[in-house]
């Protein structure tokens, strides 16, 4: 018969047993609780790999639980190495100190058995040879637990530090140990976009993970029970009202009314600019947001709560204008414009390439049109079409060239401000509607441009980054500070052209 003492060795020897009774965690009222999963926590540890990578909604509680069994594995194998990574050390060391709450206040028995040696806001360790340790990077040693939170972030915010995580910390971990990396996610593009992405296809096309393939867990907000609200009288806006309409339509998602009612009321606290990003109910809201700083961010989530990204067959009654950002040694980018009825636009179409000369992009523009029909209006281009360096144009400026080989530009002059400019084509996204497949890089790039971050004093500068996004970002200016309605002719063309109705 088994004594109580092989009965609680066998407790202490079932992992799932002591993740779930033996550690004290402070609860979001800040109260000492036992840590018990919920159901997003327990599935992510039923469906767990070597390589998990999380995109969330806020609060579900995953550095919670990953601080738990971070510090059970610690605790009971010995020679563990675990590292934890955050956008700053001061949250890094707050996941630290989750892991000194849990063991402080585990049996005394316990700690007696495997004691701190090392104890400080960076790093703990402890005599059976394991320890954590916390940073904004890792690199050196081995660890066989790596914990990176908030990568979205910092992919956004610091890439270059976000090269050093994945080059580095990552490379800490060897086949067959353990990596999470959880975040809300920060626009399409980046580390973070990449490796979800990656993950994404290996799930959508049924294929077998390997040890160092990246598993995919995306959890909604509402996978968090606790995300219900009483319904009141306060009527939900139109566009909420559609917009859970199209959730159930094309994803399937029926949300309770209480769903509903938490749902509008946290989006009247935090506004809707940021709803997707913190609380998305799909992968592709998550990373359909604006990243935090971005210029077009409102406008853009107007945009999308509108219905206003959609499949756009073009006017073949109405000139197509374009609106041209000149890449010298980066890219060019071109968009393709209708306009529409009262003050109304359309962006029927997206182009960008680099390392080509005008007459590169004279050949894209009738490939559109014989694919599309384009018939085209107004070219509007930027200031600096009178320079002489795209493709070694030589002697001539770029516009002479151009209109030698058929491409007449209307040259929009240099706005002096670049917030007027910006507030230029806030203006005219306002009234704009977008074609999703065609203009699909595009919208990415809108939602991309952004405002430089400043390191030294941790926010915002007052000035755009010039990255991959710029050059698109500045095509749209390009024709919203530029565009005349009565430039693009009141009649179509009868056969297509590259040449302006000016």
């Amino acid at each position: 018969m088994a004594t109580a003492a092989d009965k609680v060795k066998a407790l202490f020897s079932d992992r799932e047993w002591r993740l779930n009774n033996l550690y004290k965690i402070q609860d979001e009222k800040g109260e000492e609780v036992t840590f018990v999963m919920n159901d997003a926590q327990r599935k992510l540890w039923d469906d767990l790999h070597y390589l998990n990578i999380i995109p969330k909604a806020r609060q579900l509680g995953f550095s919670t639980e990953i601080s738990v069994f971070i510090t059970d594995t610690c605790i009971f194998r010995p020679n563990t190495n675990a590292g934890i990574v955050d956008i700053t050390l001061d949250d890094a060391k707050r996941k630290l100190a989750k892991i000194k709450f849990a063991y402080d206040r585990l049996p005394q028995s316990v700690r007696d058995a495997v004691p701190l040696t090392v104890e400080n806001t960076q790093e703990l360790r402890w005599a059976n040879g394991s320890g954590v340790l916390v940073g904004t990077s890792h690199r050196g040693g081995t660890l066989q637990i790596l914990h990176v939170s908030e990568y979205g972030k910092i992919a956004a915010q610091y890439p270059d530090k976000a090269k050093e995580i994945r080059t580095g910390a990552f490379g800490t971990v060897h086949k067959g140990m353990m990596i999470f990396v959880e975040s809300t996610a920060e626009g399409a593009a980046g580390d973070f976009y990449d490796l979800v992405s990656q993950a994404e296809a290996d799930q959508l096309e049924g294929r077998k993970l390997r040890e160092q393939d990246f598993k995919l867990h995306f959890f909604p907000w509402f996978a968090h029970k606790g995300y219900v609200e009483e319904v009141d009288d306060r009527p939900i806006p139109q566009e909420l009202t559609t917009y859970f309409e199209n959730l159930e339509a094309e994803d399937g998602i029926v949300l309770s009314p209480e769903q509903q009612s938490w749902y509008a009321g946290k989006r009247r606290t935090i506004g809707p600019d940021d709803m997707w990003r913190e609380y998305p109910a799909t992968l592709k809201e998550a990373f359909s947001a604006s990243i935090e700083g971005a210029y077009f961010k409102t406008q853009m989530v107007k945009i999308r709560e509108t219905g206003r990204i959609l499949k756009i067959s073009p006017d073949s009654s109405i000139p197509v204008d374009t609106f041209w950002d000149i890449g010298v040694d980066d890219s060019t980018s071109i968009w393709f414009h209708q306009a529409g009825a009262g003050g109304s636009h359309a962006l029927i179409d997206y182009f960008e390439d680099s390392g080509e000369g005008v007459d590169y992009y004279i050949r894209i523009l009738r490939e559109k049109t014989e694919k599309y029909g384009y018939v085209y209006g107004t070219h509007y281009g930027p200031h600096d079409l009178d320079n002489r360096d795209w493709a070694a144009v030589g002697a001539k400026s770029t516009a002479e060239v151009a209109k030698g080989l058929g491409l007449k530009f209307k040259v929009v002059p240099r706005i002096q401000n670049k917030n007027d400019a910006i507030e230029a084509a806030r203006s005219f996204l306002s009234k704009t509607a977008i074609d999703e497949e065609r203009c699909a890089k595009g919208i990415t790039v809108l939602d991309n441009y952004r405002k430089a971050w400043n390191e030294r004093r941790s926010t915002w500068s007052s000035e755009p980054l010039h990255d991959w996004a710029s050059h698109g970002a500045d095509a749209l200016m390009t024709g919203a500070c530029g565009f005349t309605p009565a430039l693009s002719g009141d009649k179509p063309r009868r056969k297509p052209r590259l040449g302006t109705t000016a």
